[in-house]
């Protein structure tokens, strides 16, 4: 199938990439604000992740009527993104380890609640989608990785207000899924070159 049948300009996908990303702002400015107060790794953590994502569904955006070697780059630089993202996340963890930190299990749960219900209806509209590029599957993974972190984030909670202990915050907040998420971006980019050139991928030997 050409890239002209695929109609990657039509309003549909654009409306959509643009309901998402504003949904993603929405978040993100919840999570760091409820991070701060709640003095919560993991919460600042998808927060930032958020962030990252908003600034990718613009790319997305901007991707839609570009080549397919454009929206090669512009996925690479989405997983690139989430792999930093990963090691921020890390090294925030190791400092909170150490300086110490009381997160508030509530406010850690409640926002996560949030999330999870907007992120299922990120999902929801971009699984509508057909005919997805390397830009939209990326989207879609994006929204699948901010879900699972969700209900981490939200068992996270529970335990913290269990324990009265903030290992399970940190622990959450370490981005082991988004670092998933960026090789598997990553990947995906990788592999649509051999479906551009009719190829297979080999793994060298």
């Amino acid at each position: 199938m050409s890239e002209a049948d695929l109609d990657l300009g039509s309003p549909e996908k654009r409306r959509t990439l643009w309901i998402v990303l504003w949904l993603n702002v929405a978040i993100a400015v919840g999570f760091l604000l409820t991070g701060y107060f709640a003095d919560s790794n993991a919460l600042i953590a998808n927060g930032l992740d958020n962030s990252s994502d908003a600034i990718v569904y613009g790319l997305s955006l901007l991707a839609l009527s570009r080549s397919r070697t454009w929206k090669r780059g512009a996925a690479r630089f989405s997983g690139i993104m989430l792999l930093l993202f990963a090691g921020g996340v890390v090294v925030d963890a190791i400092r909170r380890y150490f300086a110490g930190s009381e997160p508030i299990g509530a406010m850690m749960m409640t926002m996560a609640a949030v999330a999870a219900v907007v992120n299922l209806l990120s999902l929801y509209l971009l699984k509508k989608l057909e005919n997805k590029d390397v830009n939209l599957r990326a989207a879609t993974t994006f929204s699948v990785n901010d879900f699972v972190s969700n209900g981490g984030v939200l068992l996270a909670g529970i335990v913290v207000i269990w324990t009265g202990s903030n290992w399970p915050d940190l622990l959450v907040g370490i981005g082991g899924i988004a670092l998933y998420g960026g090789v598997d971006i990553l990947r995906d980019a990788h592999q649509d070159i051999h479906e551009e050139r009719g190829t297979e991928h080999r793994a060298k030997k």
